[in-house]
């Protein structure tokens, strides 16, 4: 009973470290791909990384994160805008970081692709929950803000 009640108070965020683990996984597999077996050059293939990372992120948080079932136009549209332009800032942050710590520091590759991506899924989850799906005023959202008053 107290395990499904605290799964109920925090299912938004054990879905999106879920999905934000598997982001992740599309994340470092495209980029291992592109880079080590393709032989693109780092920031191609850190972009294409990002792009399928940021498309798969998209559908999981719209669909089981947050609870937006909607396709209609007018609900879409201005969700998947704000997602793309706050996923463009943390995907430039990534950019950055690979950047600087492997074309620049020579830091191993593979290590700071997933220090970069922590630090891009903190970040994409803060701005999901204040600036992407706010709107989303679900029973779950109701008790998460009960618990952070």
């Amino acid at each position: 009973m107290i395990l499904n009640d605290l799964f109920k108070k925090y299912k938004s965020f054990i879905a999106y470290a879920f999905f934000g683990a598997c982001t992740t996984l599309v994340n470092l597999i495209t980029y291992k791909i592109f880079y080590f077996v393709l032989k693109t050059p780092n920031i191609p293939s850190t972009i294409i990384a990002w792009l399928l990372a940021v498309l798969f992120a998209f559908i999981t948080n719209k669909l089981w994160v947050f609870n937006s079932k909607s396709w209609v136009a007018s609900v879409v549209f201005p969700e998947l805008t704000k997602f793309f332009i706050c996923r463009i800032a943390t995907g430039i942050l990534d950019v950055l970081i690979m950047w600087l710590a492997v074309d620049k520091m020579k830091w191993n590759a593979m290590l700071w692709k997933l220090v970069s991506n922590i630090i891009v899924i903190i970040l994409n989850y803060i701005a999901s929950k204040i600036l992407i799906f706010k709107n989303k005023d679900t029973t779950e959202n109701k008790n998460e803000k009960q618990i952070l008053n």
